[in-house]
């Protein structure tokens, strides 16, 4: 028995589709709203992340679960570990989870530092993983820019490997379909090349029909144009603004081989991305 989180969202939903175009495998969806749950022959169970006794009911029975981590919020380590607790109280097998390329409890980027503590909760548990550290995502790039086209960021000449989510899906799925062949393996996976913020908005517009460019800010600049923008609380701030930092420093740049390794074609290029996103 699989279980699936995230299933309506672009990574889960690709990974529930596939799989339930495949007969070999009994899965199960695991949500926070019913409603919006694909409409597939499959059991639904439904719990919040947050919900210890919610969610060891939902995963109760299941041998795999693929955790979708959960979304930004001020206490998303805390959600981690409680649904991290009720999978192993549940008694799953192994767990497969969508982390990030360089999760450190250092890392740059700050968010990947709530994905090395997932990590670490997991690993505490005992049971059997498989972590998909995934790079920024190739296809949300674009829409780093603001309504002028204009990419703002302290990225300057650094670069960012960023994968497609459809590519982090696939990896998923082969990984789900043979699970033992990834026990206890962490896939690092990136697009094709490493590519700077000025090139990311060249080719990513002449995909889109839009100009968009590449501005770069100082690290106060770029705090203080989200405070006033956004008034923002300080742990979303330092999300934000380490999203560049992270390419900036070299962080983000490692290229990698995983994503054809896995799941079996080569990694989308940032314009392949582009336009399979805008279209699905």
């Amino acid at each position: 028995m699989l279980a699936i989180t995230g299933a309506t969202g672009a990574v889960g939903g690709r990974v529930a589709r596939a799989l339930a175009d495949d007969m070999r495998n009994d899965f199960r969806l695991v949500v926070r709203d019913p409603a919006r749950a694909p409409a597939y022959d499959t059991d639904v169970r439904v719990c919040d992340y947050a919900d210890h006794a919610a969610a060891v009911q939902a995963l109760t029975g299941v041998d795999t679960l693929f955790m979708v981590s959960a979304a930004e919020a001020v206490d998303r380590r805390d959600q981690h570990r409680s649904f991290i607790r009720a999978a192993a109280d549940a008694r799953v097998a192994h767990i497969v989870y969508t982390s990030f390329a360089g999760a450190a409890p250092d890392a740059t980027f700050t968010l990947g530092r709530d994905h090395w503590d997932a990590e670490q909760a997991i690993r505490e548990t005992g049971m059997t993983f498989t972590f998909l550290r995934d790079n920024f995502y190739s296809d949300l790039l674009p829409y780093f820019a603001d309504r002028e086209g204009v990419i703002r960021g302290p990225a300057g000449d650094g670069r960012v490997a960023a994968v497609a989510r459809a590519d982090v899906a696939d990896v998923a799925v082969a990984v789900l379909r043979a699970p033992a062949d990834h026990a206890n393996a962490t896939h690092v996976l990136t697009g094709p090349e490493a590519l700077t913020l000025t090139e990311v908005a060249a080719r990513a517009g002449a995909v889109l029909g839009r100009a968009l460019r590449f501005e770069d800010e100082t690290v106060e600049e770029a705090y203080a144009s989200r405070k006033a923008a956004y008034g923002a609380e300080d742990w979303q701030l330092d999300a934000w603004v380490s999203t560049y930092t992270a390419i900036r420093d070299g962080s983000a740049a490692e290229v990698t081989q995983d994503v054809e390794r896995v799941s079996g074609h080569p990694a989308r290029t940032l314009e392949e991305a582009i336009r399979e996103s805008a279209g699905a």
